[in-house]
């Protein structure tokens, strides 16, 4: 067996991708996509004729109505392949405005109704800010599951527990990468490998928390740096995976162990944790990687929405 199918046996394995084209070949159950990684998609010959199609229907509407749809489109073409859910995310521009957060994930739940997909198997992906956890709450009392990214730190998870939102994406790479340069020159790539990683921390702690205090929330590691991380939280909720690193967990036969035990967080002894606002901002404001990588994030993906904005004037 090779790892990619024994870590299926362990863990949900979802493919981290907007081309969709390459979904067929690893058969994950779920799929999520983000702004970076649909600018990518529609740069490549074989989708631009899918971003010109959807920017000729829609011309002269809003541009934020022709990029949902467009997401939507993606999204869609991903459920004709995938037997789950697909995560489609929220404008980066929006982290901080709680109601415009809360409409927009109310109008791509609409889209993807008006085209006959059933609510149960979309995800609407909103940045783990305080306003994007208060909207992605409301949104689950209306019965639209929320996925919750950019997600660094212990008190991101803690709040997003306590709004009940459907699944958090914690992101390992993006940890180890502030951690790897943090220390320079004194970085020891071995030591600070597997189990003792970082970004591997930081979601195994989250996961013990989680099912050790029954917070039903799915937790899905996110954003790999190598195959090393991913076999270590083998046992995870779920894990969403590059085409990649989905080719080379194939690849290999080596054995795979579950690493993490949701049985053997039940027994541990942790002590419960709870944030208002001005306690999670401050817990936030404590941890310099989790705030400068969410900040980093935003900008990013908000900076690829402007891109891809570009993209479909040009259409």
């Amino acid at each position: 067996m090779n790892q990619l199918d024994a870590l299926k046996t362990f863990t949900t394995v979802v493919a981290d991708t907007g081309d969709f084209r390459q979904l067929g070949q690893f058969l994950p159950q779920d799929a999520t996509t983000n702004p970076s990684l649909i600018l990518k998609a529609v740069q490549k010959a074989d989708y631009q004729p899918l971003l010109a199609d959807t920017v000729g229907r829609f011309r002269g509407r809003a541009l934020d109505e022709i990029m949902d749809r467009l997401l939507v489109r993606f999204g869609c073409e991903i459920l004709s392949i995938v037997p789950g859910r697909v995560s489609t995310e929220v404008d980066a521009r929006l982290s901080f405005d709680a109601n415009a957060t809360y409409t927009r994930g109310e109008r791509i739940i609409e889209l993807y109704q008006a085209e006959g997909i059933h609510i149960d198997r979309v995800l609407i992906k909103v940045a783990a800010t305080w306003e994007g956890i208060k909207a992605a709450e409301k949104l689950e009392r209306r019965g639209i599951r929320t996925n919750l990214t950019l997600l660094f730190s212990f008190c991101q998870a803690i709040a997003c527990g306590q709004a009940q939102v459907q699944l958090i994406s914690p992101f390992v790479g993006r940890i180890y990468d502030w951690y790897k340069k943090s220390a320079g020159a004194a970085w020891d790539e071995t030591a600070m490998s597997g189990a003792n990683d970082p970004g591997v921390k930081s979601v195994r702690e989250i996961f013990n928390h989680y099912k050790h205090f029954g917070i039903a929330t799915e937790v899905m590691g996110a954003s790999f740096r190598n195959v090393g991380q991913i076999t270590a939280l083998a046992g995870c909720d779920l894990l969403t995976i590059s085409p990649e690193l989905l080719a080379q967990l194939a690849a290999s036969e080596a054995p795979l162990a579950k690493a993490l035990d949701a049985d053997a967080a039940k027994a541990m002894d942790l002590p419960a944790a709870n944030f208002d606002e001005a306690g999670f901002r401050y817990a936030l404001n404590q941890d310099a990687m989790a705030t400068e990588k969410l900040a980093e994030g935003i900008r990013a993906f908000a900076a690829d929405a402007v891109k891809l904005e570009q993209l479909m004037l040009a259409a």
